[in-house]
């Protein structure tokens, strides 16, 4: 479990197609080990191998399906998190790590010191989402703004969330992961069964 509140970011180094995608990552962290779990551009993924100055992870193919890890090359940057222990802050919202589908920003625009981000996402995701709930995007806890068409989230960016993830320089057509809020899907499962 994550809560969405970035870590650090990241660099691919490489990578490389293999039964799925084979990414490694330089990331600051010190003491990882093999099996952890880190959440990659907001994908829960398992630390297959640690390497100087980063870690490698595997994206198999149900999870290519649902993100943008087949397109990722050398140098992107990628927002990274830790998984959280018991004891930790939840300073987000509970994140799973599971990557619900690719949303595509379809408007950016300054209103004051905020960023506003309007998001074209598929209607499983809209449907769990509500003005001041919460929503995932590339791993980053957002909450949403607003929901100005029946297709679109809108989020806004604090200055700090623009300067301290890859989110900063996020334009018109970028394509993001979504994560749907989980507390809105189990109340979306639980109206679907009593209808």
């Amino acid at each position: 479990m994550f809560t969405g509140i970035v870590s650090a970011m990241g660099r691919v180094k490489a990578a490389a197609t293999n039964g799925g995608v084979v990414l490694t990552i330089a990331a600051p962290y010190k003491g990882l080990k093999r099996g952890e779990s880190i959440a990659v551009n907001g994908a829960c993924l398992t630390v297959e191998r640690v390497v100087r100055g980063g870690f490698a992870v595997r994206a198999v193919t149900t999870t290519t399906d649902r993100t943008l890890f087949a397109e990722y090359a050398a140098g992107r940057r990628v927002n990274l998190e830790r998984a959280v222990r018991a004891g930790d802050r939840l300073g987000g919202h509970i994140v799973q790590g599971h990557v619900d589908a690719v949303a595509e920003v379809v408007r950016v625009a300054e209103r004051g010191d905020a960023l506003l981000v309007d998001l074209r996402v598929p209607a499983a995701v809209r449907e769990v989402s509500i003005p001041q709930g919460s929503i995932t995007v590339d791993g980053v806890s957002l909450t949403v703004n607003a929901l100005p068409d029946r297709d679109l989230v809108q989020v806004s960016l604090i200055p700090a969330t623009r300067a301290g993830t890859t989110l900063g320089t996020v334009g018109a057509g970028d394509r993001v992961h979504v994560e749907g809020d989980v507390l809105g899907k189990y109340v979306r499962a639980i109206c679907h069964s009593k209808a």
